[in-house]
Parts: structure tokens; sequence; C-alpha cells
């Protein structure tokens, strides 16, 4: 089992324990115990040594979550997604942080390595944080402002896919496209249900999240709205992106296909005479004459260049 605890007195010191220890600190401060793993030894410590309910365990290391937010008794169980320091499935590409707090404890647990719990470790040893609302605040607007950069490249390279829309780039942006439009439609599977959390967590009653909690709560779930209509209309931008180079494509192959049908028109003609005359039999006009050769070749050049004049004059070759 890994992980680490912080001590915060009422004073504010702050103090880095060990998480056996962290249990046995003053109750009137704050104590923070973040588990980095959901085995079974960390089931059994917080099960057996936190003395917390198995409903709550479960919770915070159930396999598959989503956010969400729960009141369960004078606490409340939150579930919240950001971005990994590992690189992640293509299904999931946000890691979840799972949070129990209640009056004077907050428990986390990760099964990946969360950016926004290094960001949220400096916040405690800088102060800023007090009780379980702030610290629990400070993981909402962390993980946001994280995603809130990566968010804001998908758009951007959009934008510049936009500007090189080519027909000679097709491959290479088709690639780029569907990368873009699957991270955000794996981005929006997680921060819609993330803002509906937040919201319902800033409603919750409880005196361990003040009014100043609420609010930093609900400009985190504003912000993560925000992000979930960007993701829509990146993916949408995708999808009409997704369309014309696929009309391009279409286009490019008309063209070749138009190419191959004058040389196949040019060429068929003189394939049938050359056949015609290659035949091993008796009876072929001129077959015997010293001129035949040269003047069955300047037929053929004829016909080729008449076909060529044909099409010339029809437009084809604008096409």
């Amino acid at each position: 089992m890994t992980g680490f605890a912080y001590h915060i007195a009422g004073s504010g010191d702050v103090q880095r324990v060990a998480v056996g220890q962290a249990l046995g600190a003053d109750a009137a401060g704050l104590v923070w115990v973040h588990l980095e793993t959901t085995d079974e030894q960390a089931q059994g410590w917080l099960r057996d040594t936190a003395g917390l309910s198995d409903y709550v365990v479960d919770a915070l290391t159930a396999t598959e979550t989503r956010p969400r937010c729960e009141a369960v008794g004078s606490g409340a169980f939150v579930n919240l997604r950001g971005r990994s320091r590992e690189e992640l499935d293509t299904s999931d590409l946000l890691a979840s942080v799972r949070i129990w707090a209640v009056k004077g404890h907050v428990f986390s647990v990760t099964r990946k390595p969360l950016i926004a719990v290094g960001a949220v470790e400096e916040a405690v040893k800088a102060g800023a944080i007090r009780d379980p609302g702030d610290l629990i605040t400070s993981f909402a607007t962390a993980i946001t402002q994280d995603l809130d950069p990566d968010v804001a490249n998908l758009g951007d390279e959009l934008d510049a896919c936009e500007e090189r829309l080519d027909a000679a780039q097709i491959f290479t942006l088709r690639r780029t496209v569907s990368r873009v439009r699957s991270t955000a439609i794996g981005y929006k599977r997680f921060l819609s249900p993330q803002r509906a959390a937040l919201e319902k967590l800033a409603a919750l009653p409880g005196d361990w999240l003040d009014d100043d909690d609420r609010l930093h709560l609900a400009g985190a779930a504003d912000r993560a709205a925000r992000m979930a209509e960007e993701l829509d209309a990146i993916r949408e931008r995708a999808a009409l992106l997704h369309e014309w180079l696929s009309d391009l494509r279409a286009e490019q192959i008309d063209s070749r296909s138009l190419i191959i049908a004058i040389v196949a028109m040019v060429f068929l003609p003189l394939t049938f005479i050359t056949g015609l005359y290659g035949m091993n039999v008796q009876g072929l006009p001129y077959a015997q004459a010293p001129w035949a050769f040269d003047a069955i070749l300047g037929g053929c050049a004829l016909i080729a260049a008449g076909i060529v004049i044909y099409f010339v004059q029809r437009h084809w070759f604008e096409r």
C-alpha cells in the first residue's frame, strides 16, 4: 500500500506524516490521507484501521467509476476525473480520484497517478488548505485548470487542420482529426457528469463546507460545463472536417478515374486495330504490302489525336 498523509493543525501548521500514524493526529485539525492503490491491503486499512463503512470503502476502491457526488451521513463521497501522468487507454482517457470527506478528515484514493494531486499537495504545503471543503475545492480547481489547456489545444489542432486543408495531406489530416475527435468524446464522457457532481457537492448541507468553498465549487462546475460545451463544438467541427476530407478524397478518386477512363478510350480503338492485324491468319488486307505498317501506325496516331481533340473540346481535361 503506497500513499502519504498530512496533518494540518488548527493553527495552520502542516506536517507530513506516515499513513499509519495519520489517524493518531490531533483531531482539532484536518487529516488528509491519500492512497495510491485500490488493492486488498488498502481496502483492509480503510475498513479496519480508518473505520470506514463497507459502502464507502467499496466506493473508494471500485474498479469502474464515473464522476458523482453522494451524501452519506455527515460526510460526502465525491468521484472526480482528471488527467494522469501515465498514458491511459483510449476508451478511458481520464484517471479518477475518489474522495471521502467528513469534518476533520479527508480520504482520497487513486489507481493511476493524477496530475492534480501534485497541485493539491503544493497547496497544502503552502498553508492554503484548512478544512475538507478547501481540500475538495482545491482538487476540483486543479483538475479543471489542468484540463482546460488540453481542451483548448484540441480546438487549436482543428484550426491547424482547417488551414492545411489540402488533397495532398488527406491521410495525415484524417488521422489528426480522428484522434482529436476520439479524445473529445473521451473527455466529454466524464466532464458532463463531473459538472453535475460539483454542482451537487456545492449544494450539500454541512458545516465542513464554507460559503467560499461553495462559490469555488460552483466556479469549477461552471468551468467544467464550459469545457463540455467546447468539446461538443470540437466534436461537431471534427465531424464536419472529416466530411470535407472525405469529399476531397472522393474528388481525388473521381479525377484519377477520369484520367484512367480517358486513357482507356484513347487506347481502346488502337488495341482493336493492332489486335486485328496481329492475328496469324491469311486474308488480312495489305498484309504483304511494304507500306502497311507505316500506314497502320499513322492511322493509329490520327485516331488517338482525334479522340484527344474530342475530349479537349468537351472540356474533360478541366474536370
